[in-house]
């Protein structure tokens, strides 16, 4: 989601939580591409509670079906599991890579070797710049510091006593941004979705729209989801809580035509694109993947002698 105009459709924020403290506001609908392997795209309307599909050592995928009807799409939300033992994180972006121009998830995926790739969050008017925090071992990519809460951080410098990946919230007592930084080498700031231990922040809402959304589970895996449908983000906060995926914290990564994740593992190839997003009061729709400048990507560690 780009803040401010583009030249296209602006899909603006909505502020239907903490307050307005923390909030997006796009829209959606997926488009997809599945495996040779597997189906992961199956017909009919799938159970609430489908089996998690191992794609890799430490890397799982589910369709998870909202209770509430969406307006439009299928109602029903991809998510992935992803054991950071296993696989590592990286910001890919053009701010380090000296690209002249955004690609798709897919587009930067396969540039980069990435073996999965989602949005690393909301940029701003010069469509390079991300609109919080983020930093990826050393290389300040915006230093920007604003209000949003929520911090994902990984690459530990003491990887023996930290776990690989964690979500902050920068209003918990003693947590700071200088000190995520003295723990950790790479981290992004983003709008807070879910706050720890598991607790929705944003209030209800008539906007809605797609979303890319980062969390974290019980276990210290990341949770990547990606709403098809358009939802409020009161409702997607609500399916993730109630789906049993042990949920303790999420943030908001991006909204509308932006928001995608692309997986290529093996044989198996996977691309959700939102759709749909909220803009002058109603739900416009766009047929395409919109570029994006940065994407957080995940690769598989080298094996340990």
């Amino acid at each position: 989601m780009v803040i401010g105009s583009r030249g296209g459709p602006t899909w603006s924020l909505g502020s239907g939580n903490e307050g307005g403290g923390d909030g997006p506001g796009s829209g959606a609908k997926r488009s997809f591409l599945v495996a040779v392997l597997l189906c992961l795209a199956a017909s009919g309307t799938p159970p609430a509670y489908a089996d998690w599909q191992v794609l890799a050592p430490g890397m799982e995928f589910k369709w998870l079906a909202t209770r509430s009807p969406s307006p439009v799409g299928d109602s029903r939300i991809a998510v992935m599991r992803i054991d950071p033992m296993s696989w590592q994180l990286e910001l890919v972006g053009r701010s380090q890579a000296g690209e002249s121009a955004g690609r798709t998830a897919r587009e930067w995926a396969n540039a980069h070797g990435l073996a999965v790739a989602i949005n690393a969050g909301m940029f701003g008017r010069d469509h390079r710049s991300h609109v919080g925090y983020m930093e990826f071992r050393g290389h300040v990519m915006s230093s920007r510091v604003n209000e949003y809460r929520s911090v994902a951080a990984f690459d530990p410098r003491d990887a023996h006593h930290r776990p690989p990946f964690r979500m902050f919230d920068l209003d918990a007592p003693g947590i700071t941004l200088q000190a995520i930084r003295h723990e950790y080498a790479s981290l992004v700031q983003n709008l807070r979705l879910i706050k720890r231990p598991g607790t929705s922040r944003w209030r209800q809402q008539d906007k809605q729209w797609s979303e890319a959304a980062l969390g974290e589970d019980q276990a210290g895996r990341l949770v990547l989801a990606l709403s098809a449908a358009p939802l409020s983000m009161h409702d997607l906060n609500r399916e993730l809580l109630s789906a049993g995926l042990g949920l303790v914290a999420a943030q908001h990564l991006e909204g509308g035509p932006h928001a995608q994740l692309y997986v290529k593992v093996g044989e198996v190839e996977i691309e959700i694109v939102g759709r749909y997003g909220t803009s002058g009061g109603g739900i416009e729709a766009s047929a395409i993947a919109w570029p994006i400048p940065t994407v957080l990507g995940v690769r598989q560690k080298p094996a340990t002698p």
